[in-house]
């Protein structure tokens, strides 16, 4: 499975049961998700950005990174937001056997262990897993987590306002919306989630980490 357009239909959802697209919620409450750190020259900024309009979020992060940069991972618990798995190396589940996507995942699971870290939440890295791998981490009691908005921040060809807009005209009450916490979406990443942030502060929507 990939994942690429910017929201993600209910009836295509209905598709692939297992994941968790959204939550159900009467509350005007959305879940805003980053992926792919911590990364130094970005996190920082994301997690200042999230205190300023007094927003949580969860954080999906990368193994390496986490055992590369553990204050920050400290100081994303430290500031009330959640941390998930994806995975080590940020491995594609189609390109990967599922005995070394396994292992890719426990890997991280023991790291964020041994930051005193309880989570089973699992983003898998570009929304790509096999049905075997599915399988297999829900049975070891994974939550699955995709998402139903996407801003498309990582695509160089998308404009920060493009970036604003897949969020803003997709979101709804119990979204989950998919940023990164990364150099590569930095340009678009900076622009649009402050915007974003102002808008849901100004509707009355408030910003959660998943629960």
């Amino acid at each position: 499975m990939a994942f690429l357009f910017s929201y993600i239909p209910k009836w295509f959802q209905k598709l692939y049961k297992g994941p968790i697209w959204s939550i159900e919620t009467s509350k005007k409450e959305v879940f805003l998700t980053f992926d792919d750190g911590p990364t130094p020259e970005i996190t920082p900024w994301v997690l200042d950005q999230l205190k300023k309009h007094k927003a949580k979020a969860t954080f999906f992060c990368i193994g390496k990174n986490i055992a590369a940069h553990p204050e920050i991972t400290k100081r994303i618990l430290k500031e009330g937001h959640r941390i998930g798995n994806h995975t080590y190396n940020h491995v594609n589940g189609w390109n990967t056997k599922k005995d070394t996507y396994l292992k890719e995942v426990e890997k991280t699971q023991l790291l964020l262990k041994n930051h005193d870290i309880s989570t089973k939440l699992f983003r898998p890295p570009y929304g790509k897993i096999s049905p075997k791998q599915l399988r297999t981490l829900l049975k070891k009691e994974y939550k699955i987590i995709l998402w139903n908005v996407l801003s498309v921040d990582y695509d160089s060809k998308t404009s920060p306002e493009k970036c604003t807009q897949n969020v803003l005209k997709n979101s709804s009450n119990g979204a989950i919306i998919v940023y990164h916490d990364s150099i590569k979406a930095n340009r678009n990443l900076k622009k649009s989630l402050p915007e974003i942030l102002q808008h849901f502060s100004e509707k009355g929507i408030v910003c959660n980490a998943l629960y």
